[in-house]
């Protein structure tokens, strides 16, 4: 099982990041934002299951991670990997950290949205003439 002081060892190791508690009314809640450019690649959160819409009333840590659709889709399996909670659900998708997800999965997965983060701010504009 993997815990979020892990999650926030492994960025601030490879990516230089350091977590954000923006919100005063979810002290836990901790945004990770990509170096280079702001944009968030992480977010990880203290969530009561049943928001999740998941059997039982305990409090659950859980990873939101950019994903591309087509890995969102082999992803889901409504357990461990679920739509991205309080984020757009194409584009992002939440972990459940508890011991049937691997450190290694989720490292993987943070690697995959720091990846698609950094991508996303080479945004090609085009002009008209």
């Amino acid at each position: 099982m993997i815990k979020r002081e892990e999650i926030f060892e492994y960025v601030n190791q490879k990516f230089g990041t350091k977590p954000e508690f923006l919100w005063p009314k979810f002290p836990s809640y901790a945004v990770l934002r990509n170096t280079n450019n702001s944009k968030w690649y992480a977010v990880v959160m203290t969530v009561e299951k049943k928001k999740l819409e998941l059997e039982g009333d305990e409090i659950i840590d859980i990873l939101n991670v950019k994903c591309d659709p087509i890995t969102i889709g082999s992803l889901l399996d409504g357990i461990e990997y679920l739509p991205g909670y309080h984020m757009n659900k194409s584009n992002w998708v939440s972990v459940c950290l508890c011991e049937n997800v691997s450190q290694e999965e989720v490292f993987n997965l943070i690697d995959l949205s720091y990846e698609m983060s950094q991508k996303n701010s080479k945004r090609k504009i085009s002009t008209y003439k």
